[in-house]
């Protein structure tokens, strides 16, 4: 196993009612004046903004809200979040949602206390971020896992980029999880999460690492298996708390950094799906199934034993199945069978609607690479070459 190190100072509250306690927990952490982030506007037809609200004036914490986060976070609002938080004084952010709104109420976090710098500024890597305001969510959406994780993403409207931020800064401080909260979700939301949660854990168990790394693959393995089971049970049934509560805490733990302790990341499929992302508006869940076979199709032979691993491990493929290239080109097909089995897209033509033109692929090549200057991922070093060629696997 390699070295690593490993912190992950969120406090958690799980379970029935874990959002009856945001005033205590918030208080404890020495918030006295509240900036709420939100969505679309559920958490108000729910209640449960209004119920948080109270919370926090029975509590004497002062707060102010703002709504109209989308998927795909753009930046513009997080800056008019930014200016209001800062003329509220806000010390604490308290994102109300998914993991849109819990990366823009980082965002603005890392804004009220860096009032001198331009937000984006930190995600085109311009300036470094040295610190930031306390974060808490209240989470109604099992995928980005980012109540957890030491990343944030953020989509810049005017250049067309959409780019994540990784540093232990993006830490919440606090996580309330009630997986009822999420019962009310929409299927295709349902299952672009549980795919994100998914890809979070592959994108870090295709790695460059070889050496054994048994408890670490372990927790991976199972992890992905549980979140399968799971969704199957949650699909039939919103409503079933045991599907629901295993699909939160493994999002939860997927993002975390816990399944990839001594192995790293990759994450080379995430940065193709954000050009879709920035470019076409494409859900970040969907963005990501549409790829990874195309990029496992495109990988597999720098590791084939780790692929037919990951076939025996996840879907029982055995040594007498086949050669070790067979076995590893079952685990894909297979992987791939199970995001189409959710009604995810597996190609491009089923995520945008149509194929692209070679020009446009260029074009996403081009960005994803930077022209060309830095290469994805590190279990296979993509260049724009090797990204242009996934592109058009694809496309088909």
């Amino acid at each position: 196993m390699q070295s690593f190190e490993f912190k992950m100072p969120t406090e958690i509250i799980f379970g029935r009612h874990a959002e009856d306690r945001v005033a205590e927990k918030l208080r404890a952490y020495g918030a006295s004046r509240v900036y709420i982030v939100y969505g679309s506007g559920s958490v108000v037809r729910s209640g449960l903004l209004s119920r948080i609200e109270c919370q926090l004036t029975s509590g004497g914490l002062a707060f102010q809200v703002l709504g109209g986060v989308q998927p795909n976070p753009r930046v513009a609002l997080v800056r008019e979040g930014i200016r209001e938080a800062l003329a509220f004084r806000a010390n604490f952010i308290l994102a109300v949602g998914g993991g849109s709104v819990i990366d823009s109420a980082k965002a603005i976090a890392h804004g009220v206390a860096n009032p001198g710098t331009d937000i984006w500024d930190f995600w085109s890597g311009r300036a470094k971020l040295e610190k930031t305001t306390p974060v808490g969510s209240v989470l109604t959406l099992a995928a980005a896992g980012s109540e957890t994780s030491d990343s944030a993403v953020l989509t810049n409207e005017d250049t067309m980029r959409k780019v994540g931020l990784n540093t232990p800064l993006n830490r919440p401080v606090l996580a309330f999880m009630n997986p009822e909260l999420t019962f009310t979700v929409p299927e295709k939301q349902l299952v672009c999460g549980v795919s994100d949660i998914i890809m979070h854990t592959l994108e870090r168990y295709f790695t460059k690492v070889k050496e054994a790394n048994v408890f670490t693959d372990r927790v991976a393995e199972d992890l992905i298996k549980t979140v399968m089971d799971a969704s199957k049970a949650a699909v039939k049934d919103r409503e079933d708390y045991d599907a629901m509560s295993e699909i939160m805490w493994c999002g939860s733990v997927s993002h975390s950094n816990f399944t990839e302790l001594g192995r790293g990341k990759d994450f080379s499929v995430h940065k193709l799906g954000h050009e879709l992302s920035a470019r076409f508006d494409a859900t970040h869940g969907a963005s990501l199934t549409s790829l990874w076979g195309s990029w496992a199709q495109y990988v597999y032979q720098d590791d084939t034993a780790r692929f037919a691993q990951f076939a025996e491990r996840i879907f029982g493929i055995e040594a007498s199945a086949g050669t070790e290239e067979e076995r590893a080109r079952q685990g894909i097909e297979k992987m791939v069978a199970y995001f189409k089995s959710l009604g995810m897209p597996v190609s491009l033509p089923e995520l945008l609607g149509t194929k692209l033109n070679d020009s446009e692929l260029y074009s996403l090549a081009d960005l994803a690479t930077a022209g060309d200057t830095k290469k994805l991922g590190t279990f296979h070093p993509l260049n724009r070459k090797d990204v242009l060629a996934i592109y058009k696997l694809a496309n088909r």
